[in-house]
């Protein structure tokens, strides 16, 4: 089973490569689901039928669907719901109901990404295809599990329950807390696994969308989650031997897309594939499976390799000390900020931060020196402290 997220900037056309890329592969015979779990559920007009949050099938070995996240809260997930509401009630929060939980900050992205694990766990397709919301909504989406986890970790502790009062009692509220923590840390390990989830990051040849792009992997990276392709979408076509303003308007454009694409070819080594701009919206059936043509060839859109990217973490001894690596793709632009958080390294790129738990050889040392190179930042760890 694979699932492939797509996503990128609001705009680039990334709902539409979604689609072509599960016609694509429904025609090759899997199984195949593509849900949206962007707000603006416009999977629906692309296949130019109505769409629910329950898959429905729209072509041979192909259905779809809209995650209906408020619909979640109401109906399906009340085992999540009543862990949420026990790690409430237990910090002392009052409990909730189900239309006060809409309102909790992240949850329908939570729920959102709950609901894909589900529909991906039930073995009835081979691969679920991903409409994600804008970049900056699929980070949180994407770091939200992990993040959460870590706070549950930190601020409710076994230990620190002691003398607290819950309705559910004290050993059913640490037991609330851990199955909500090991929830989130599944879907974190699901989204990490290259053997299964696959980033497919739709950009359109345009500086400023490339250099979001680029932050993206980075932020990606940051949190090990694997981006195995990239989409640009909109290439303007060659003008050839015409004549005219048309024409050189043309020639003028495509040259700048084809500078920018080299350029993004040369920063990263992630497969980056092309699509032109269409005259005719790429709309039904038809129209989608042109499109896939267009963009995969006769080549398969899950043959993007599955290895594991180099750990996000390396260290090795130097001198008295140690140097650790950490492996994000950062360009020259790129804004790092470095703090040491108890045994926690903050790694904070481009205003996204991670909380990265420091080896234990590390833990007594300080960071002497920082430095950035092609492959990461490269750190310099001396003087144990006491």
């Amino acid at each position: 089973m694979r699932i492939l997220l797509f996503t990128g900037k609001g705009g680039v056309g990334k709902t539409t490569l979604a689609a072509a890329t599960a016609v694509r592969l429904a025609g090759r015979g899997r199984e195949t689901l593509v849900v949206s779990t962007d707000p603006a559920h416009s999977l629906a007009d692309a296949f130019g039928t109505k769409l629910t949050g329950a898959p429905a099938l729209v072509d041979a070995r192909l259905h779809a669907a809209h995650v209906d996240t408020r619909g979640l809260v109401d109906s399906a997930w009340d085992e999540l719901r009543a862990q949420l509401r026990a790690v409430l009630a237990g910090a002392g929060v009052d409990e909730l109901d189900a239309e006060e939980l809409t309102v909790v900050p992240g949850l329908d992205e939570l729920l959102a990404l709950t609901e894909v694990a589900r529909l991906a766990r039930t073995g009835q397709w081979d691969t679920v295809v991903v409409d994600c919301g804008p970049t900056a909504e699929t980070l949180r989406l994407l770091a939200l599990p992990d993040a959460i986890a870590t706070y549950l970790r930190r601020a409710f502790p076994a230990r620190s329950v002691r003398g607290m009062v819950s309705g559910m009692g004290r050993q059913g509220w640490i037991d609330a807390v851990g199955r909500l923590a090991t929830h989130l840390t599944e879907l974190r390990d699901l989204l990490a696994d290259p053997k299964v989830t696959g980033v497919r990051l739709v950009l359109t040849p345009e500086r400023l969308v490339v250099a979001e792009s680029k932050r993206t992997l980075a932020a990606l990276a940051l949190r090990d989650i694997r981006v195995d392709g990239m989409i640009a979408n909109r290439l303007v076509p060659k003008a050839g031997m015409r004549r005219g303003p048309a024409a050189t308007w043309l020639r003028t454009r495509r040259a700048e897309q084809d500078t920018v694409l080299a350029e993004l070819r040369a920063s990263t080594p992630t497969e980056l594939r092309v699509v032109e701009h269409r005259a005719a919206e790429p709309v039904g059936l038809e129209a989608l499976a042109s499109l896939a043509d267009e963009l995969y060839g006769r080549s398969d859109p899950l043959g993007a390799s599955t290895s594991r990217p180099p750990s996000l973490l390396q260290i090795r001894p130097e001198g008295t000390g140690y140097v650790l690596r950490v492996a994000i793709p950062l360009t020259e632009q790129s804004d790092v900020d470095l703090a040491r958080v108890g045994d926690d390294l903050a790694i904070t790129v481009d205003g996204m931060r991670r909380l990265v738990p420091l080896p234990a050889v590390l833990r007594r040392y300080v960071v002497a020196d920082a430095s950035v190179d092609g492959d990461g930042l490269v750190l310099q760890f001396a003087g144990a402290t006491s």
